[in-house]
């Protein structure tokens, strides 16, 4: 039998929470029915703060517990919204704290971190002040666009990974990047290329990745699409041409061939347009290549503070061997290597390992030791093969490290670890199972690495207790 459908409501709500995502939650009630409860609706809206006040439509409102919808009408302000935003263009779902003054953004990641630790009963008075940036806009070294279906060109709505909104702006991005994806987006709409269509899987171009140095001032454009440049001469040569002649420092043009169906931004095949395959970044005074895969810290600004952060909590010195896990190109490992005796680094994915050691030559270090290994298997061998650290240093994905890796590196056994984290959930997840083994947590220091999101990072120092 099919479900009784009821009519759609338009309710004024007052938003409540933040979760943890960036959506904005209030709960409403419907009166009740022939002597019941009323039943209560869960709502969730996207661009909002605390204390908004906005007028929302809930289709079959009353058949379904929650909902997830974007405002009709914004009808009073909360006390954190910043009204030098513009509420009536749609935003794309990387940023949904842009509406938000910076100093409560910091409030709400410093809040978040807390929170998580205080779940699993940590002490949180532990957590430092977050230390965010002076300037929170267009810092980012890193932009990745999307191609839709009727002729955009930017990134995707929150919560719809069908909806590509085409951007004029963006809060994160450097102007030049902005110039670029317009000459781009001019290029395919003056010689009518068709953007990809996820559904029916047919379409040209895919993807429009950038990149770019603030230190050296190098840029990278890259486009994804499903045919190879050879069969496109006359648009591809007229592509070259127009960004050729706007950027000077334009020192990598790729087209890569991605014809599968797979969502991942992947290579079938790789073609130079024009300069070379990979640029080169500067971090901590390191030099880096960046080919278009590799995993580079997106804000440069606030990535310097982490590492220094890092080496300073650390209190590394020369009389020291260090282990860095996750240690993908050496972001960490060439600072921690330049200032301690030696550093093994383990990596498992073997790209970003040939990077490293490509890196260290590069800056001149002789003391490095990188393995291609998953994080368990690597800490087994490297008793072996190296030796065993004073310090271990993680930096895992924003998953975490996960509990057969935690445990893995209790019963290592260092004396002090130094946990670099971009999740503060998986970071109170993964520190409990150190805990279980004697670590204790001695400080957590949270950076905001990426303004404008939910993301917050943070860098923690746990030291093993001595056994009585």
């Amino acid at each position: 039998m099919e479900k009784k459908r009821y009519p759609a409501e338009v309710l004024d709500i007052t938003i409540q929470k933040l979760n943890s995502d960036g959506y904005g939650y209030a709960r409403h009630i419907h009166p009740p029915d022939r002597g019941s409860n009323g039943k209560s609706l869960h709502i969730h809206v996207t661009n909002v703060v605390v204390g908004d006040v906005v007028r929302v439509t809930i289709d079959n409102a009353k058949g379904r517990g929650k909902a997830f919808v974007e405002y009709d009408e914004l009808l009073k302000p909360g006390p954190s919204r910043n009204l030098a935003v513009p509420t009536d263009k749609l935003v794309p779902g990387g940023t949904p704290l842009q509406y938000m003054h910076y100093k409560d953004q910091l409030t709400y990641k410093m809040d978040m971190v807390k929170d998580y630790l205080a779940e699993k009963k940590f002490d949180t008075s532990l957590v430092k002040p977050i230390i965010g940036m002076d300037e929170p806009n267009r810092y980012r070294n890193k932009m990745e666009f999307t191609f839709g279906s009727n002729g955009e060109l930017g990134l995707f709505q929150q919560g719809n990974f069908r909806r590509v909104i085409d951007l004029e702006d963006s809060i994160l991005a450097p102007k030049m990047m902005i110039e670029v994806k317009q000459i781009v987006s001019e290029w395919q709409h003056h010689h009518q290329l068709p953007g990809y269509d996820k559904i029916e899987q047919e379409g040209l171009l895919r993807n429009l990745l950038l990149r770019y140095s603030f230190a050296l001032d190098e840029l990278m454009v890259v486009i994804y699409a499903t045919k190879e440049p050879a069969e496109l001469e006359l648009a591809v040569n007229d592509l070259v041409d127009r960004l050729t002649k706007q950027f000077a420092n334009l020192v990598s043009l790729q087209w890569i061939e991605h014809a599968s169906a797979t969502e991942r931004v992947q290579a079938d095949a790789t073609y130079v347009l024009h300069g070379r395959d990979y640029m080169n970044d500067e971090l901590n005074g390191f030099r880096y290549r960046i080919w278009p895969d590799t995993f580079f810290q997106a804000n440069p600004i606030q990535a310097e503070k982490l590492v220094e952060l890092a080496l300073e909590m650390a209190d590394v010195n020369k009389d020291m061997r260090v282990l860095d896990l996750f240690c993908g190109v050496g972001t960490f490992s060439l600072p921690l290597a330049e200032r301690s005796k030696e550093l093994a680094g383990i990596e498992i994915v073997e790209n970003s390992i040939l990077s490293a050691r490509r890196n260290a030559t590069d800056n001149g270090l002789d003391n490095t030791y990188f393995v291609v290994s998953d994080a368990r298997q690597g800490l087994i061998d490297l008793k072996e093969t190296w030796g065993f650290p004073d310090l271990l240093v993680l930096d895992p994905p924003r998953s975490g490290a996960g509990g057969k890796v935690m445990r893995s590196i209790a019963r290592f056994g260092t004396d002090k670890v130094v946990y670099i984290s971009c999740s503060p959930k998986s970071l109170a997840d993964d520190l409990t199972w150190l805990r279980d083994f004697g670590y204790e947590l001695i400080t957590v220091q949270p950076v905001d690495q990426f303004p404008h999101t939910t993301h917050v990072e943070c860098v923690v120092v746990l030291e093993k207790r001595n056994e009585l």
